[in-house]
């Protein structure tokens, strides 16, 4: 199995809350990352912000530019944009490990709930599209305001990772493992993400009522 640190990490979607703090966390850990965005300009400027801020490894690129250019890619862009994105990007991808942190979620006057999707989940949806990838889920129940918070030295919680390659699942987990205060966590077969992603519904509203910014943590292991 690769080992993460010589691979080139893509955040597509990269300039989004979510897809910055996980570039800020990997460049500040010394992996080498493209952050991806629809507009180029707006991914350099965002690059050239974060290498300043954790003296790491960090480029800005179009979606596609990052796609073709790294070793293992990270999606973290809106579901509404997340099968075009793929489709668009399934050449470049393909061959590579893709990691879906994709939530497909809705908001009402009652808060978050998880919306249906035909394949079972964001992350199925990604393996349907990008059939000569290998899809991992995983990095869905982070705090994207503790990720981009320099302030913040560690993020106490663990990482849920599913999947159907061991080698591609136990790589995504080094891939936590290297962030001060993440584990990555086995979490079962893609088959069984609707679950996780769902999952962040119920953060949310925990986050909300307590004022917090929690996660989870799996115990005994």
């Amino acid at each position: 199995m690769a080992s993460i640190s010589d691979l080139t990490i893509a955040v597509l979607g990269g300039t989004g809350p979510q897809g910055r703090g996980l570039a800020r966390r990997w460049a500040g850990a010394g992996l080498s990352v493209v952050l991806g965005s629809r507009s180029t300009e707006r991914a350099a400027e965002a690059a050239a912000a974060l290498a300043e801020a954790t003296g790491g490894d960090l480029r800005g690129a179009s979606n596609h530019e990052a796609a073709a250019a790294c070793d293992l890619a990270v999606v973290a862009v809106p579901y509404d944009g997340h099968a075009d994105l793929l489709r668009a990007l399934a050449e470049p991808l393909a061959g590579k490990i893709v990691v879906d942190c994709v939530n497909p979620l809705g908001f009402d006057q009652q808060g978050a709930y998880a919306l249906p999707v035909a394949a079972g989940s964001a992350a199925q949806e990604a393996a349907e599209i990008l059939a000569d990838s290998t899809v991992v889920a995983a990095f869905h129940h982070l705090s994207a305001v503790l990720l981009d918070d320099p302030e913040v030295s560690s993020i106490d919680t663990d990482v849920l990772v599913l999947g159907d390659d061991r080698d591609a699942t136990d790589l995504v987990a080094s891939l936590a493992d290297v962030v001060p205060g993440l584990r990555g966590v086995y979490g079962g077969r893609l088959r069984n993400a609707h679950q996780v992603e769902a999952l962040t519904a119920n953060l949310i509203s925990v986050n909300r009522r307590y004022k917090a910014h929690a996660g989870v943590r799996v115990t005994d292991i």
